[in-house]
């Protein structure tokens, strides 16, 4: 099966790295005139079989193909190419749901390119551990039964191990929602709440994203594994995280590069606009949302949910 990443970041270059140990794949980016070293993945020479392209026809030529595009950019590109891409089988990358459409990447793939296979690739990992080789696991999630099969053979390396299910919906979403509450961890670390604190948030945040997700029709379990609380845990407490850092920029009063892809900032407020239209409680991302944004303070924040009704858990 060949492959092809759509998307030169760092994740979608050491996508490509870890792949071409079973061999030959495609890197495609609009700019790709940095040669064998990615500076956004900076101390990473890629192997010689990984062809790198800025031309998206010869690369869409691939039978599998991974989008490795934002998920606020994602729905641009899909219908940009969606011609070039209906009808192969395309795994999407991108943790976040689309602030305009309010669903997740899978959906936005499937309206623009209904013949093709949708699938989702997800789970607790850094770029630069799965550029180095470090032993990673990851959620596969494919509505297909038999294509997440295929796709899991090719998409495992010694390396990468691939854990298959058929819940898209569960998948996507824990993926999506961690980075909100990721955010929020790195705010109580930033602002110096303390390590219990952020045991706290993590707890509740977990809470919050079952709720969502099982509501949307996602399968309780699918959140308890890599895609919900593994990704979770990883990006709760890592500075490797950006959405860590970016909450701790906040907590601490700091700016943050405006250049640095914060996905869970757009996605708590697309997913506060979704718990209001669905009437579910989502606490934490709302005050997510405001931070981010700069309409309430950190100890305003704090004290909002420090002062809520008190309820069993």
């Amino acid at each position: 099966m060949s492959v092809a990443i759509l998307g030169a970041g760092a994740f979608g270059t050491a996508l490509a790295v870890a792949l071409s140990a079973n061999g030959a794949v495609t890197l495609w980016g609009r700019d790709t005139g940095w040669g064998r070293e990615n500076p956004r993945l900076p101390g990473v020479t890629l192997p010689d079989n990984i062809n790198i392209t800025n031309d998206l026809a010869s690369a869409v030529q691939a039978e599998t193909l991974l989008l490795a595009v934002p998920a606020q950019s994602l729905g641009a590109f899909l219908a940009a190419n969606a011609r070039m891409l209906d009808g192969k089988r395309l795994v999407s990358t991108a943790k976040g749901i689309d602030l305009t459409r309010l669903t997740g990447p899978s959906a936005l793939i499937s309206e623009a390119c209904p013949a093709a296979t949708v699938a989702v690739l997800t789970g607790p990992s850094f770029a630069a551990d799965i550029a180095r080789g470090l032993p990673t696991a990851l959620t596969l999630s494919c509505a297909d039964a038999d294509a997440g099969h295929d796709l899991q053979a090719a998409l495992s390396t010694p390396v990468l191990r691939l854990y298959r299910t058929t819940d898209v919906t569960g998948a996507e979403l824990g993926g999506a929602l961690k980075n909100v509450i990721a955010i929020a961890a790195g705010v109580v670390i930033g602002a110096g709440f303390g390590d219990s604190a952020r045991a706290a948030i993590i707890t509740r945040g977990f809470a919050e994203m079952t709720r969502m997700a099982t509501r949307l029709g996602a399968r309780p379990e699918t959140l308890t594994g890599l895609s919900g609380l593994g990704d979770l845990t990883l990006t709760c407490t890592s500075a490797q995280s950006r959405n860590f850092r970016f909450g701790q920029a906040l907590g601490r009063g700091e700016a943050f590069d405006p250049t640095t892809t914060v996905e869970g900032a757009a996605t708590a407020r697309a997913v506060t606009a979704l718990a209001a239209k669905l009437g579910e409680d989502m606490p934490i991302a709302a005050m997510v949302a405001k931070l981010s944004e700069g309409s309430v303070s950190v100890e305003t924040a704090a004290a909002h949910l420090m002062t809520r009704p008190l309820k069993e858990e």
